[in-house]
């Protein structure tokens, strides 16, 4: 499905049971400028793909590190936001394992390892349309005060 805000993609079996972190993700302008694509968003579980483009790479011509890490940190975004408490990231890492060009498709997996209180650590995997690791990210949320349902209505 296409969210005609925003243009971001995407193809959630569920979607006649709009997820939690939906109202979040059709207001992204950065991830829908950059073509992502969210293939799944079940609570602690996200999955995200993104073609790379010539202007995505870097002066080598190689996928700019820094999108590699928003494709990763969008995952993380939508795996952290499970309800309609807003969850954002409190920091997070990454490694890059495997440099990758424009014409690639590149797959963000996040998984929630725990949760616990207001924090949560999650695990955001990135392949390259062949399987192979391009990139491994660790991510800490902390869950706010504010409700999505309270941002929704401008409160």
């Amino acid at each position: 499905m296409t969210d005609a805000a925003t243009e971001v993609t995407t193809t959630d079996a569920a979607a006649a049971e709009p997820a939690p972190n939906r109202a979040m993700m059709e207001r992204d302008l950065a991830s829908s400028a950059l073509g992502m694509v969210v293939e799944r968003d079940d609570p602690g579980h996200a999955v995200v793909s993104m073609r790379v483009r010539e202007d995505m790479t870097n002066g080598f011509k190689i996928t700019h590190g820094g999108l590699v890490f928003t494709l990763a940190d969008t995952a993380f975004a939508i795996a952290c936001n499970e309800d309609d408490n807003i969850t954002v990231a409190a920091g997070a890492d990454i490694t890059f394992l495997k440099s990758t060009v424009a014409g690639q498709t590149l797959t963000a997996t996040a998984v929630r390892r725990t949760r616990s209180g207001r924090t949560g650590l999650y695990d955001v995997s990135v392949v390259d349309e062949h399987g192979d690791a391009v990139a491994e990210f660790r991510g800490r949320s902390i869950t706010t005060n504010r409700s999505l349902q309270a941002e929704q209505r401008g409160a």
